[in-house]
Formats: structure tokens, sequence, C-alpha cells
């Protein structure tokens, strides 16, 4: 089994997890009745767990959702879909591992599933390119995403990713053009869209495959347009401020929630969703369901409206001082 990569905050949990092991080893080699001390750890290590991720800040909040750990898309698929086929290509010479996707089923459902993809270990992520696509990447989920309008099936997009790949050859081969055609080509989409930040949801490349009819978050994900240390380096070059842009940047799902960025905000497991991974695809599925029931309920006149609109009230804001309209008494 692998060894859990462990965040500094979690550490307190772990010591009390291995002292309530270590107890249960001696109990099994002394036939010692001990399960009145194993209950009061246990419903310690628990309250200890909850009152940490309840109280994370959002620099600890980035730290979840880049835990090597966290399910990934493809960790998410295979529980939710009862039938998948991964399909492979841009059709332009390029197939990108850093984001992949697909057709499957989810009970009597057809939809087509697409999203970053990163790894667990060093070699995964250099093959996986720490989840950063590259314009192929983004051409191949247009192709899946066309390939869903032309056959009338919802499309599910998970987001994580630190950002599009921003190397030289990505530049020389179209990376703006390719993610700028996708935030235009997902408005003329016929089909229900939804997507969920499942980790780090940052930039352009999360937008990428982001323009959706609902877009759902979970709990300890984060959404940014960019990352805290790159916009601590830009203001102050000093990247060591993170913490202090994390903060400024408005990047947790209730701060998001409360801004109408996203819809939806999913609870995860306590201890997030690395410690039970079951549960929090069991808990994505079923709000995935419950916004798909609905968006089908639309018309496609509607669904089209309705995509339009979400983003163009992202656009208003009020200036500092702006004069109260209503007449004074």
């Amino acid at each position: 089994m692998a060894r859990r990569a462990l965040l500094e905050f979690e550490k307190p949990i772990v010591e009390l997890e291995q002292q309530i092991e270590q107890i249960r080893q001696l109990a099994r080699d002394s036939e010692v009745d001990v399960s009145q001390q194993l209950l009061q750890l246990e419903t310690l290590a628990t309250r200890r767990r909850t009152e940490i991720f309840e109280s994370l800040s959002p620099s600890q909040k980035i730290q979840v959702a880049r835990h090597p750990q966290r399910p990934s898309t493809l960790d998410y698929i295979q529980v939710i879909s009862d039938e998948w086929v991964e399909l492979h290509g841009d059709r332009r010479g390029s197939d990108d591992q850093a984001l992949v996707g697909g057709v499957g089923r989810i009970g009597d459902q057809g939809v087509v599933l697409l999203g970053h993809q990163k790894g667990r270990d060093t070699k995964e992520n250099v093959a996986r390119n720490f989840g950063m696509a590259s314009p192929g990447g983004y051409r191949k989920a247009m192709r899946l995403m066309d390939h869903a309008d032309r056959f009338g099936l919802p499309i599910l997009s998970f987001i994580d990713t630190p950002g599009a790949y921003a190397g030289v050859l990505a530049e020389e081969q179209g990376q703006g053009e390719a993610i700028a055609f996708n935030l235009r080509e997902m408005f003329r989409l016929r089909v229900p869209v939804l997507a969920t930040v499942i980790g780090e949801g940052g930039s352009g490349g999360a937008l990428g495959i982001g323009v959706a009819d609902r877009l759902l978050m979970f709990e300890h994900s984060v959404y940014t347009v960019a990352s805290p240390e790159a916009c601590a380096s830009i203001l102050w070059r000093d990247a060591g401020k993170a913490p202090v842009a994390a903060e400024a940047l408005k990047i947790t799902g209730p701060d998001l929630l409360k801004l109408g960025i996203v819809d939806q905000v999913l609870p995860e497991p306590s201890g997030g969703n690395h410690w039970a991974p079951l549960q929090a695809a069991e808990t994505l599925k079923a709000a995935l369901l419950e916004h798909l029931g609905e968006l089908q309920q639309l018309g496609e006149a509607d669904l089209l409206e309705q995509r339009y609109a979400k983003f163009r009230r992202m656009g208003r804001f009020l200036e500092g001082g702006t004069p109260d309209p209503s007449p004074s008494a």
C-alpha cells in the first residue's frame, strides 16, 4: 500500500490514528478489553479532523486541492459511470495525456465525460504534464464536445489543472487560440454542459473546458484567475506572499458562490476527498444527476439563452463611490 502523503496540518490526526492502531494491536496480542479507550480516541480523532478541515485558510485549501492522493478525473469517471470508453486524439496529430475524455453511460443516460488528468507520482505526472494541457488537449476536448452536440449527449467536464501549459512549443502550436476557440464554441453547444472543479482550477486552462450551464465545485477545491504564487510574484515580486494573495483572490467555494461564479459547493468527507474518495464520488454523482435532470427539462433555445445570461451576469460590477440612483428623502 502506498504511503499517504501528509500535509502539515494533517499530522496531529495521523498521530492519533497511529495511537489507535497501536492500542488495537496491543489488545489483539494481550486479549485485554480496551474498547472504551478506543472509542474515546476515535471520537477525538473524528472531532479533531472535522475542526481542522472546517477552519482551513485559503492557502491551506490550495494544499488540499493539490494533494497527490486527491481523486482525479479518471478516478471519478470509473466510479460514477456504468460504462466508459476513452477516445483519443484531436485528429490533427496530437493526443494530449493531460486532458482525457470519452463516451460513457450513467444509468440509462449516455454522456460525454472529459477533464484534466494529473498523475499520482513524479513519473506519471511527467507523462501527464502535471495536468497542464497543450493546444492539442483543448482541441481534443472540443472534438469530443462536438461529438456530444451531434448525438445529443450531455457533457460532464472535470477541472483540475494549475493552468494551461505555457511552454514555447505550446505557444507555437497556438495555445491562446485553442482556448479562445473553445470558449466561443462551448456557448453554441445545444446540449447541457456541467463542469465540476474537483481540485485546482487555474486560469484559462480551467476555462478551456469550463463554459458550462452549471459550475459545481468541491468544498476544498480552488478556482482562480492565476495561482496565488504567480499573483504574489506579479504584485509584490515575492512568491512568499502567496497566502496573502490567496486570501485576496477569493478562490474558495463559499466566496465564489457568493460572487455568483459557481452554482453549488459540494461537501467533502471529513478530512477531504483523499480520505474517502468513494464517498466523494457518490456526492458528485448525485449532484450531477440532479442538475442534469433540471437542465434536460429546458428547450434548446432556453438552454442557450440561460448559458449566455449566466456569463453576462459575471461581468457586472459597481465602481466605488457610485451614487445611489434612488431619490433622497
